[in-house]
């Protein structure tokens, strides 16, 4: 199983008390070892062949102007410095998972919390929390979009409100199914724009070319009440239009969506309804 990801982090494991409230610590960057830079080359440079073709257009152009190559772990401030001028964003190094009001912040204030940690060499396609692979390759390219930065930081300010009012769970989905695993019409096809996917080398196979999972058209009341798997490779995706989609939903008001979806029932990933577009009804025997 690949790297999975959950878009309301939970405090890590093991009493952990950070130094500092925002739980950001210092990169470090002299810190990695030999190993640890070998580790990224080879996860770069086998994600990069997986996926040309495969990634959406924003994403590649986004990773073609960052500073992010196979040659070693990227160093977050040189990465921030071209993020910044962009689209105003920088990238900040935290432990791992960090508090939900804490991650929220973050992004809120255009602040992308990453994991300052490679995995195991030994495992490669196997992580319990984001690592720094995950959270540079999967996520910062797509951050160099303005659509989706807008987006991230409405995000974190409607993750705050919605912790408040009781209803993340509802939120979480649309992180879900869009920044960690989102496909998008491209071109006559269909892409990846999510990072849980581009950062996966089996999934990013699986979530466009196996005949197992549902590919659905967006819609976002359907999102939102469609629960998730943390343990596997998703029963269904999700497609959006185009990425300039999110834009209307960074200036939407999800109090009415709540209020209506108040009353009803979770939706299992696997399912699909009468009304959905289908792009791909999937056999389902991968998880069958």
């Amino acid at each position: 199983m690949d790297t999975q990801t959950q878009p309301a982090r939970h405090g890590i494991v093991g009493g952990y008390v950070p130094d500092r409230p925002d739980w950001t610590i210092p990169q470090n960057w002299d810190a990695y070892t030999p190993s640890e830079h070998a580790t990224w080359r080879t996860l770069f440079e086998r994600q990069m062949q997986t996926i040309r073709g495969r990634a959406c257009a924003e994403y590649m152009d986004g990773l073609s102007q960052l500073p992010i190559t196979a040659e070693a772990i990227p160093d977050f401030d040189a990465l921030s410095e071209v993020l910044y001028r962009r689209t105003g964003w920088t990238v900040v190094a935290v432990p791992g998972m960090v508090p939900n009001d804490v991650f929220f912040d973050h992004l809120a204030n255009r602040r992308f919390p990453a994991g300052q940690f490679i995995r195991d060499g030994r495992e490669l396609d196997y992580l319990v929390e984001p690592d720094v692979f995950h959270d540079l390759f999967g996520h910062v390219p797509m951050m160099m979009n303005p659509v989706m930065a807008d987006f991230m930081q409405a995000y974190g300010e409607g993750g705050l409100r919605a912790e408040k009012l009781g209803v993340l769970d509802r939120l979480a989905r649309l992180y879900w199914y869009t920044v960690e695993f989102g496909l998008v019409e491209e071109g006559g096809g269909v892409r990846i724009f999510g990072a849980g996917i581009l950062s996966s080398f089996t999934e990013t196979q699986f979530a466009l070319e196996s005949p197992s999972p549902n590919r659905i058209g967006f819609d976002l009341e359907r999102v939102m009440r469609t629960v998730y798997r943390i343990d596997d490779f998703q029963e269904g995706y999700f497609v959006l239009p185009s990425i300039d989609t999110l834009l209307g939903l960074a200036q939407k008001d999800f109090g009415p969506i709540y209020e209506a979806l108040a009353g009803l029932p979770d939706l299992t990933p696997g399912r699909i309804e009468a009304t959905d577009r289908v792009f791909h009804r999937g056999t389902g025997d991968y998880h069958r």
